[in-house]
């Protein structure tokens, strides 16, 4: 059995491509700039030199099919034909409470990814574009999608509500979801292989380390507590993520410098951690000014 597992964001898809008989891949790859006259694709198959080609790339129904001709390349290809790959993985990252495990794709789990939009703005349409894409590529092939919030939600209540009325949980679910959820699965299921032991015994704590980070607690292969929140924004100071602040700094800083939502959105989400602690970072008035060209986006 062939799987094509895609990685779509708002102007990039990952892929890769595995035969399950030995879990081995058999090619792996990038589309980035989508929306550009000069997208860049390289494709890197088992065993042959890797491709690297420039071409016009408006949209991911487009890059897909890219994909999909680079796979099957007289020359470059890993296959003989689509028809081998027999089923499609898509990451997405957030679930909300709707999902706690994968999920096949139907018009129901379609729409409830819809829902949650406003919940990973960034992340959540683009996996949509993938999904879509992937449906206009190749219609009948069964898409799975794993949710980073899903190894999350056996959280208790404790663990993932927030000091703040309850009113607001319960009429726009604001609470703790988490992210990384696959890289801590995984984390903890290799460190318990590692010990010669079962999750089931173990009280773990993970790191998942890189430009964005968390940290969870797992007991008997269950998270418990993380770092992450509402949004991959709370928690560690990250690349260029702020992590955790004194909720008050938002409308000081607001009320100070002028600033809209989604320009103090911005500015802890692509201007801050340790990007802005390294003094590397530019002066409030370019990073404002940055900010007001339409670099608005929450990761």
């Amino acid at each position: 059995m062939k799987i094509l597992v895609i990685n779509a964001g708002s102007s990039s898809l990952k892929y890769q491509l595995y035969d399950m008989t030995n879990e081995s891949v058999l090619a792996k790859g990038l589309v980035e700039r989508i929306g550009m006259d000069s997208s860049i694709v390289t494709h890197k198959p088992t065993g042959l030199p890797d491709v690297v080609e420039v071409s016009e790339i408006l949209e991911h129904t487009t890059a897909i099919r890219k994909v999909l001709g680079l796979l099957t390349h007289a020359e470059h290809g890993v296959i003989a034909s689509i028809d081998e790959i027999q089923a499609v993985g898509h990451r997405v990252v957030h679930g909300g409470e709707y999902f706690k495990e994968s999920a096949l794709v139907d018009s129901n789990v379609k729409s409830k990814i819809r829902q949650l939009f406003d919940l990973a703005p960034l992340h959540n349409p683009a996996s949509m574009m993938g999904i879509k894409a992937t449906e206009a590529n190749m219609p009948g092939v069964p898409q799975v999608v794993v949710f980073d919030t899903a190894f999350h939600q056996t959280m208790p209540e404790k663990a993932y509500l927030y000091p703040i009325p309850r009113v607001i949980y319960n009429k726009y679910k604001v609470r703790r979801y988490g992210a990384h959820g696959t890289s801590h699965e995984y984390v903890s299921k290799v460190a318990a292989e590692f010990l010669g032991k079962s999750t089931k015994d173990l009280k773990i704590i993970t790191c998942h380390i890189g430009n964005g980070a968390s940290v969870t607690a797992i007991h008997e292969g269950c998270s418990i507590d993380t770092s992450m929140g509402l949004t991959p924004l709370e928690g560690l100071m990250m690349g260029t993520r702020s992590g955790d602040l004194d909720p008050a700094i938002v409308p000081y800083v607001m009320n100070k410098e002028d600033l809209t939502v989604n320009e103090v959105n911005s500015m802890l989400n692509k201007h801050s951690g340790l990007l802005a602690i390294s003094g590397v970072s530019s002066d409030m008035r370019e990073i404002t000014e940055g900010m007001q060209n339409g670099d608005a986006t929450q990761p």
